[in-house]
């Protein structure tokens, strides 16, 4: 996950790398840390530069996983505060992404159904052109 340097691995990446490795802007990536998304503050360099570890990143690809899923950005930030906060609220934690997971599964059977009425029509013009020719 890391690149390595001539000295050995290198412990951090920096934003441009982070974004690179993530796949997400590094806009995003500072949005992410200010709106109170990420765990911890990421760390800086001596010069003031962001510096992302692989919990970071491994963090990075939760919070994306829950919004490309649709959590709301509320749901996430509160879900990061809980996990911050540590220990002893892992009920809500749990609640949290339970409710979540219900409404994925919902969309998941939406779309399933939507594809079976598509696979449907294919079938029917695939008939047709198959009796045509």
């Amino acid at each position: 996950m890391h690149s390595k340097s001539e000295n050995g691995p290198v412990t951090a990446l920096s934003i441009a790398e982070a974004a690179a490795q993530t796949g997400l802007t590094a806009h995003t990536l500072r949005y992410y840390e200010r709106d109170g998304l990420m765990l911890a503050s990421v760390d800086r360099s001596s010069s003031g530069h962001r510096r992302y570890h692989e919990q970071d990143l491994t963090w990075i690809e939760l919070i994306s996983r829950l919004r490309s899923t649709g959590m709301p950005i509320r749901d996430v930030r509160r879900y990061a505060a809980l996990v911050r906060a540590g220990s002893g609220n892992e009920a809500e934690r749990l609640a949290l992404l339970t409710a979540h997971r219900e409404r994925v599964e919902a969309q998941l059977s939406e779309v399933a159904g939507h594809l079976r009425a598509i696979d449907h029509k294919i079938g029917i013009y695939e008939g047709n052109i198959e009796t045509v020719a």
